[in-house]
């Protein structure tokens, strides 16, 4: 199978969007409905940018806020865990508490309005992966919002029942998109493997019961004989897991989030 596609930032707009007194660099790209790609840790890699270039090339206008990392820089174990050290202490992300509210879920919130009224559709979209798989889903109580996708949601680390079993959003940003989906229709979308431990499947299962049939979930097999060879670790499901020659479940989830961005962003007629 072909390897996992991979970007880098050429032809990509930095800028400096400032919210609630958080800043960060932004790189955009695209043209069409919006789409805020928050990237896993340790940051924007190849990888990341991939993926990015993938929802360019598909006809939408996507921002990628540089959270944490060197921008570019190639995955590896040294990198990641000297990334994970200071995310991890950082009060921005709050990566331990529980129920929590996070002063990033407010910096996408501003980020999802300010890209919202520069690009056509209805809101727009926000995809968070790993580390901020659940960022995604705090976004979405922004009515800016119309279709929130948390990949393998893995925050707060599942190192007891009580943090396997969160949500990663707070009652109150819950509550909000529980009724923004029986008010307005919102849908969620949610991928994981299934032996994935770090997006722990009683997450998933605290948001069917809290959304019922507004929460979509795409299971990828990465048991023992799984028939596309996954390792039991497999965990990126957007961006390192993914094979395009011939095309793997990856690549199929893939293809479904660009299908679910289009169903809920493009404009009605």
């Amino acid at each position: 199978m072909s390897a996992a596609p991979v970007g880098t930032l050429e032809g990509w707009a930095p800028r400096v969007f400032t919210a609630d007194g958080i800043e960060h660099l932004c790189h955009e790209r695209g043209e069409g409905p919006g789409v805020v790609l928050v990237p896993e840790a340790p940051g924007i890699t190849p990888q990341v940018l991939g993926l990015a270039d993938h929802l360019v090339d598909e006809g939408f206008t996507v921002v990628v806020p540089s959270l944490f990392g060197r921008d570019g820089e190639e995955l590896s174990a040294g990198y990641a865990i000297n990334s994970l050290t200071r995310i991890c202490i950082s009060r921005e992300f709050r990566a331990f508490a529980r129920h929590a509210d996070r002063p990033v879920a407010v910096y996408l919130r501003a980020l999802s309005r300010d890209l919202a009224a520069r690009t056509p559709g209805r809101g727009v979209g926000v995809i968070g992966m790993c580390f901020t798989g659940g960022f995604a889903l705090a976004a979405a109580a922004d009515d800016s919002v119309s279709a929130p996708v948390l990949s393998q949601p893995s925050v707060p680390f599942p190192i007891s029942r009580a943090r396997r079993s969160d949500p990663g959003v707070s009652q109150t940003e819950l509550e909000r998109v529980r009724q923004r989906a029986e008010s307005d229709g919102l849908c969620v979308l949610g991928l994981r493997f299934s032996r994935d431990r770090a997006a722990a499947p009683e997450r998933f299962e605290t948001l069917r019961r809290s959304l019922g049939d507004a929460f979509e979930v795409i299971e990828l097999d990465s048991g023992d004989d799984n028939p596309d060879g996954y390792r039991s670790s497999a965990h990126s499901v957007l961006t390192g897991e993914v094979r395009t020659d011939p095309p793997n479940s990856a690549s199929r989830a893939r293809d479904r989030v660009v299908a679910f961005l289009r169903e809920r962003l493009t404009p009605e007629g």
